[in-house]
């Protein structure tokens, strides 16, 4: 038998082929796991919800959903991003999931890439859900569809980037107790539910250079004040983009 005539050819499937089909394979285990639904689909509906019907907090004048949809939409951003990537990466690390993907013809940028675009996928369902619960509170969004996008799409990779630097350098369990523990934190100082205007002023300056504090900050001068195009914001994030893919890139460990 001449060369060349071998079916099927032998050799790794073209790069955007395992891209998608590892992309596809995050998004499922994603959305299989009990745990991360709860931390990115359940958790944010009840607190959207919760705090939409009773007036828990002072929101300032206007409708509550109107202030809280905004900091949910950012919160889904970051319990996806890097709450639970964080927590599913640095299990996949401990276990050798990782070790093992990298010896695979899949190249490592691509593995990453592939987690990534699980993530978008998965917020992607987090905001049409988000949306729709919205609307039926009684939401009246306004501003840039395109600056709330970018908006979404910075936090995205800022996020992601904390979430690998994280699960990269620390032991699983400590990856587990410092990500829930930062959701946490954030969730209660990062004008998600309390507007940042509550705290001290001191704290105020410090708070609001925090990605999500930025994030929600964005998003609600957009969809709620009608803002053309947070520059401040969207500088915030950018910034916190640049550090965090940066810092996990050099330092990343794969075993």
């Amino acid at each position: 038998m001449s060369a060349g005539t071998y079916v099927p050819r032998p050799g790794a499937a073209p790069l955007p082929r395992m891209i998608a089909a590892q992309t596809a394979l995050e998004t499922r285990m994603l959305l299989r796991n009990g745990e991360q639904l709860l931390l990115t689909v359940i958790i944010p509906t009840l607190l959207l919800v919760l705090f939409s019907a009773v007036d828990i907090v002072d929101t300032g004048s206007g409708e509550s959903v109107d202030f809280l949809t905004p900091g949910i939409l950012a919160l889904a951003v970051m319990s996806t991003a890097f709450t639970g990537q964080a927590i599913a990466t640095g299990f996949e690390r401990r276990y050798g999931v990782l070790k093992r993907l990298a010896a695979s013809p899949l190249p490592r940028w691509a593995l990453m890439t592939a987690k990534t675009l699980a993530v978008l996928v998965t917020e992607v369902l987090q905001v049409v859900l988000l949306t729709v619960i919205a609307f039926a509170l009684g939401w009246s969004p306004h501003g840039n569809p395109f600056a709330v996008l970018l908006l979404l799409v910075l936090g995205t990779a800022a996020f992601s980037g904390l979430g690998l630097l994280m699960a990269g350098t620390l032991k699983a369990e400590a990856t587990l107790a410092a990500a829930n523990l930062v959701f946490l934190l954030l969730l209660v100082g990062g004008g998600v539910i309390v507007p940042l205007d509550k705290f001290p002023d001191a704290v105020q300056s410090v708070l609001g250079l925090l990605p999500i504090a930025a994030l929600s900050g964005g998003l609600r001068d957009v969809l709620q004040h009608g803002a053309a195009m947070p520059w401040g914001d969207l500088g915030i994030l950018a910034v916190w983009t640049v550090l965090g893919l940066g810092a996990a890139a050099r330092f990343f460990r794969w075993e």
